[in-house]
């Protein structure tokens, strides 16, 4: 389920950011609205995530999602230009957050565990 909630919140990063930048510095009252609404939801759902996957991953993923389906969305509606490098980097990105959920996480040794405890 924390994967799926992952995936949400990183999609509603891309609904944020998008409205950010139509807020034209927050002088337009509804994308701003937007703007505050879905960054409330994204980050509430990403910190639930960061009770059930560790944050190093977690964090790559959320935002290398965020970033490829905002740069798509900016394609789809004309903003962005669509050409092989970029869909080449984005599948690079994609790429990498696919390598992350599939590589296991293993648990930090009790020897790293205790240095970080006692700093």
């Amino acid at each position: 389920m924390a994967w799926v909630v992952l995936f949400v919140s990183a999609a509603l990063e891309t609904v944020w950011a998008t409205a950010l930048g139509e807020g034209r510095g927050f002088t337009r009252l509804g994308p701003s609205l937007v703007f505050a609404a879905t960054i409330a939801v994204s980050l509430g759902a990403f910190g639930y995530v960061l009770r059930h996957i560790p944050i190093s991953t977690a964090y790559a993923v959320w935002t290398g999602t965020g970033a490829v389906l905002t740069v798509l969305w900016g394609m789809v509606t004309g903003a962005e230009p669509v050409t092989f490098l970029r869909l080449l980097f984005i599948a690079g990105i994609v790429g990498c957050v696919v390598g992350l959920k599939l590589v296991p996480a293993r648990p930090a040794s009790d020897s790293v565990r205790a240095t970080r405890d006692s700093a």
